[in-house]
């Protein structure tokens, strides 16, 4: 077997989550972070990971494994970093036992710890139809910015989905829109009324002087005519929360959250959410379920006369 290093094998995994699984650049950068911080040059700091780029690939064990994870630990760490971390380990020691680079996988019997479980933020109904019906304002600002919520409610997308979206991908008349997702997956997902409407307004009389739809033709442009990026999708919400009084500190992945547990508050089943969502796995849409019984739970102690046992 021929002798690899660690930095040979980072710079092969990079390729080929890039090019063979398509990741965005972001997703790429996270898993390279993780993997830097096992494989970081001995004698740096005291406590640091002892792991070094030039270490043959034969050389590591699940030894190394055990003890620089006892380091995050120490490190205090949370648990879900250290589970994301384990992911990272996992996925790229199991790319490389796959292309015969190494002999045995040094993360077999490593197991993640039991992670916290966070439930999603979301808005009440009354919360998001307030943030969306304040938008009044008909400049080419407001416009946009109710355009924009508008569709992260009723189509329940990704803040980078919607960044992502040409004007091309719009289907107004059926309300349809192709998003890409994690992996650059293609769905069509369908939007409501309103947000066809604030789309429509907003294209008709925000941006007259845009070019005509092509390919690569951004849908939502910033004040200089250039794609919107994600943080100023942030900062649009925040000032808009902030307008319309709603004391939350919250993201534009909230949202989503939103649609998605109104969807289910509303009776639909989690198979179709979980397509309208985009989730690989159902396991990741159930976290809904579990936002919707807290929610039973607390009009229940808080409606029933013998919710908190009181005596007849």
């Amino acid at each position: 077997m021929e002798r690899r290093t660690a930095a040979d094998a980072l710079k092969a995994f990079e390729d080929h989550l890039l090019h063979e699984r398509n990741l965005s650049p972001h997703t790429v950068r996270g898993y390279l972070s993780d993997l830097r911080q096992f494989f970081r040059p001995a004698g740096k700091a005291e406590g640091e990971p002892s792991g070094d780029p030039q270490t043959p690939l034969a050389g590591i064990s699940a030894g190394d494994i055990r003890a620089h994870l006892a380091l995050l630990h120490r490190m205090k760490e949370k648990k879900s970093s250290i589970s994301r971390k384990i992911s990272s380990l996992r996925t790229f020691f199991r790319y490389l036992a796959r292309r015969g680079w190494i002999r045995g996988n040094p993360m077999e019997g490593i197991s993640s710890p039991r992670g916290e479980k966070h439930l999603p933020v979301f808005l009440t109904v009354d919360e998001a139809f307030d943030l969306l019906d304040g938008q009044s304002k008909g400049d080419a600002p407001g416009l946009r910015d109710r355009a924009i919520l508008e569709l992260l409610y009723g189509a329940g997308i990704r803040v980078s989905e919607l960044t992502g979206l040409d004007r091309e991908d719009l289907d107004s008349e059926n309300g349809l829109i192709r998003v890409r997702g994690k992996g650059r997956k293609e769905r069509i997902v369908p939007f409501g009324a309103p947000a066809g409407k604030a789309v429509r307004d907003y294209l008709e009389t925000a941006v007259p002087a845009a070019p005509p739809p092509g390919e690569g033709t951004p849908l939502f442009l910033n004040r200089f005519g250039k794609r919107l990026t994600a943080r100023s999708v942030a900062r649009i919400l925040d000032r808009h929360l902030a307008q319309r009084g709603i004391p939350k500190k919250i993201g534009p992945h909230a949202l989503r959250h939103s649609f998605a547990t109104h969807l289910m508050d509303g009776g639909a089943d989690l198979r179709t959410i979980q397509e309208l969502l985009g989730h690989e796995s159902l396991s990741t849409t159930q976290k809904y379920t579990s936002v919707t019984v807290m929610r039973l739970l607390e009009v229940y102690d808080k409606a029933h006369p013998k919710a908190k046992g009181e005596k007849t």
